[in-house]
């Protein structure tokens, strides 16, 4: 009987998804143990848009959350991804920058990397890998599936080839972040790189975008791959990853093994729908297909807050157009993969197109760097007079040809002599006052009480009222005044 091995995503992708990764650290903390002894062979747990939110939103410091969790979580190892070069920004940064970001993250917690780039240069993650591989931890490669007439299964594999010929690769994972995977393609993708790889292990990572998502985590179990990436309902469903619950019963029902300690995860489950009621957050339910989305491709997040954007500009209206031109600007701009930061991208500039009335007039700089293959080798070339446009309306002060970047960490140590590195890198990912005021929130909050009585709920959300001040509850001769 075959053992399929589990990577829970609860904490990373699944409140990113769901959550805009607003989940704080004290959400999490109570539940470190039942995750760790749920049975899952990994724990994702942190990205650069974790960062991001932590730093400018949350006010905690990253690295103490880290620190915090792997108290926490001592003997499942906990996972990251390692998004190219341009992986701490949207921009490129220097290679020196992410390989102390790696030696950092191992620092502090992290065991286990995926590499992944959104153009599949293996020479944009290699270096970081290998840094990671000679550090000790366990290394994959992250493939970021796409649809295109480029993106075929020969195609992916020949970029396990490319990586395997270079590094000894612990494991493969085919990263559908557009939950754009099919019964049909993972039928022969699956095959296509286990013959390649051989007895290296195969993941799959899927969104629910188009409902599809569960059924081919099954397929795909079938067609060879050997684990699957879940997120414990409530974080499941809509634009998450399949629920943790559901994928479980179905594989054992197929008579595979599965370890996965069922009490401990509704332990788990029980949590976090306790968390989304008290703080108003929504849970996952399942999506409607949608043959739409296999057009323009955006991810679930993408798509709610281009709405709303939108929306605010009074365009509302313009929505279908805008997507519609995302998808004629991907095929324009050799068939990038709707991730971060290319799916941003192509997202500005069909809104630009829209708004102007004229194609590429307004080109945002990056685009023209993508265009220019400042992030990398393009996967197919731009179409010619798109280029032509693209140079010509694109900002004069960038280069036709990318130059290389000068070495930053140790200018980084002689401008902040006294801070630590983990306090440099923040440093260089956010400007102005973003890590002061990190810092002068102080150590994160680690206490996050779970209200139980109706007084204390009703006062919870009474307090969460814009511009209240004071809050006085009066009953049965007892008092109780509040103020913030």
């Amino acid at each position: 009987m075959k053992r399929i091995k589990f990577i829970d995503t609860t904490l990373r992708d699944g409140q990113q998804c769901l959550w805009a990764t607003r989940m704080t650290t004290a959400m999490m903390l109570p539940i470190a143990e039942q995750l760790d002894r749920a049975g899952y062979d990994a724990i994702d747990i942190i990205a650069p848009i974790t960062f991001d939110v932590c730093v400018r939103y949350l006010k905690e410091d990253p690295w103490e959350r880290l620190r915090l969790m792997r108290e926490g979580i001592r003997h499942t190892p906990l996972r990251s991804g390692l998004r190219s070069r341009c992986g701490l920004t949207f921009g490129v940064v220097p290679e020196d920058v992410v390989h102390l970001w790696v030696e950092l993250l191992m620092r502090n917690g992290i065991r286990w990397f995926n590499g992944f780039d959104a153009l599949a240069d293996i020479d944009n993650i290699i270096g970081s890998m290998k840094v990671a591989k000679r550090a000790g931890a366990s290394v994959g490669l992250a493939l970021v599936h796409t649809v295109s007439p480029v993106h075929t299964d020969e195609f992916f594999a020949g970029k396990v080839r490319e990586t395997m010929r270079q590094i000894d690769l612990d494991r493969i994972q085919i990263k559908d972040s557009g939950g754009l995977l099919t019964v049909d393609r993972v039928r022969t993708l699956v095959p296509a790189l286990r013959k390649v790889a051989g007895g290296i292990s195969i993941e799959l990572h899927s969104h629910c975008l188009t409902g599809l998502a569960p059924l081919v985590y099954l397929e795909g179990v079938k067609a060879g791959a050997d684990a699957v990436h879940t997120a414990t309902a409530p974080l499941a469903n809509g634009p998450s990853q399949p629920a943790n619950q559901t994928i479980v019963r179905n594989l054992r029902m197929m008579c595979y093994e599965v370890t996965i300690d069922d009490a401990m995860v509704a332990d788990i489950s029980r949590h976090f729908a306790a968390v989304a009621q008290q703080e108003g957050k929504p849970v996952g339910v399942p999506c409607e297909y949608d043959a739409w989305h296999y057009e323009h491709q955006l991810p679930g997040g993408m798509l709610t807050n281009l709405k709303f954007q939108l929306g605010e500009a009074g365009l509302l209206d313009r929505f279908d157009d805008v997507l519609a031109e995302c998808a004629q600007i991907r095929a324009e701009l050799g068939w990038p993969i709707m991730v971060t930061p290319f799916a941003q991208l192509v997202a500005v500039q069909a809104v630009y197109n829209i708004m102007t009335g004229e194609r590429y007039r307004t080109v945002p700089d990056e685009l023209k760097k993508y265009a220019l293959g400042y992030h990398g080798r393009l996967v197919a070339p731009v179409a010619p007079d798109i280029l032509d446009r693209i140079v010509e309306n694109g900002s004069k002060t960038i280069p036709l040809r990318p130059e290389p970047l000068a070495a930053a960490v140790n200018e980084l140590r002689r401008k902040y002599p006294n801070a630590s590195d983990e306090e440099r890198l923040l440093r260089f990912m956010y400007a102005g006052s973003q890590v002061d005021d990190m810092l002068a929130a102080g150590p994160i909050n680690t206490r996050y009480d779970i209200l139980t009585t109706p007084l204390a709920r009703l006062v919870n959300e009474v307090m969460k009222l814009p511009r209240l001040r004071t809050l006085s509850v009066r009953a049965q001769g007892a008092r109780l005044d509040l103020r913030q």
